[in-house]
């Protein structure tokens, strides 16, 4: 990644910025020509530095009222019980992000749920279920200024 040089940097900027902006319009915004930026947005997409596009649908077209990071301390450190975990998680449609992290637990869970009634249902049929949780510390969404997940 060290070799991506301030051109390229630009059209990763734009790109995250307006994944769809046209190749004429992108080729403008970082000083190329047309047939030279799409070459270099070919090239990060074969080399992965571009690993794909998405649409970013809201959360009301979703029916989500309610998010929540959730911390999930486990009571075994194994293998085993870290792969069954990662497993739920990945069950789970209201688990929208699953991070392995260090530090006092072992996750860091990104749940969506149409309102609190709804996670208090997952809490208790998916995170309840799991044999080896030892801590669940909810910090509920109050807003959010600043989001660049896109």
């Amino acid at each position: 990644m060290n070799d991506i040089d301030q051109i390229s940097e630009r059209i990763l900027r734009a790109l995250q910025a307006d994944g769809r902006i046209s190749n004429i319009d992108l080729a403008a915004k970082v000083g190329l020509s047309p047939s030279a930026c799409l070459r270099r947005v070919q090239e990060m997409e074969r080399r992965g530095i571009i690993a794909g596009y998405r649409a970013v649908i809201s959360a009301e077209a979703r029916d989500v009222g309610f998010v929540a990071y959730v911390m999930i301390g486990l009571s075994r450190h194994s293998t085993e019980a870290q792969q069954a975990f990662e497993r739920t998680c990945r069950a789970a449609p209201q688990v929208r992000e699953c991070h392995n992290i260090t530090g006092s637990v072992e996750y860091l869970l990104r749940v969506e749920c149409r309102d609190l009634a709804a996670y208090k249902q997952f809490h208790t049929d998916v995170l309840g279920d799991f044999a080896h949780i030892a801590t669940i510390t909810t910090h509920v969404l109050m807003g959010s200024p600043k989001d660049e997940r896109a």
